[in-house]
C-alpha cells in the first residue's frame, strides 16, 4: 500500500470555495481504482493541515495525481488556497488498529 501525505498551510482566501473543492476531491478520490482510504485534519488557529490518502499501489497513486479535475484543483491550490505545501509518498509496510 502507498500513503500520499499532503501537508499544507491554507491562505485566508475563499474558505467556501476551498471547502467545496476539498469535498469534491474527496468524492473523486474515493471513486478512483486503487483508492483505499483518506484521513484529513486541519488546525483552525494555524491553518496547518495534513491529508493522508492510501492507495493500493504506486500506479494507483500516480493515476490519481493525473486525473484532470484533480490537476485543476492543484492549480487553484497553488494560486489561491495554499501559502505552502509538501507532498510525501511512502510505502506502508504494516498497519495496526485498535480496537
Amino acid at each position: 500500500m502507498i500513503a500520499v501525505i499532503f501537508s499544507s498551510t491554507r491562505t485566508p482566501e475563499d474558505d467556501a470555495g476551498y471547502a467545496a473543492m476539498a469535498e469534491r476531491m474527496d468524492d473523486l478520490a474515493r471513486a478512483q481504482d486503487g483508492f483505499v482510504a483518506v484521513e484529513s485534519v486541519r488546525d483552525p488557529a494555524t491553518r496547518r493541515g495534513i491529508t493522508v490518502s492510501y492507495w493500493r499501489d504506486e500506479a494507483s497513486a500516480r493515476a490519481w495525481r493525473q486525473v484532470a479535475e484533480h490537476l485543476q484543483a492543484q492549480t487553484q491550490g497553488r494560486e489561491r488556497w495554499y501559502s505552502e505545501y509538501s507532498v510525501t509518498v511512502a510505502e506502508v509496510s504494516r498497519t495496526h488498529r485498535f480496537p
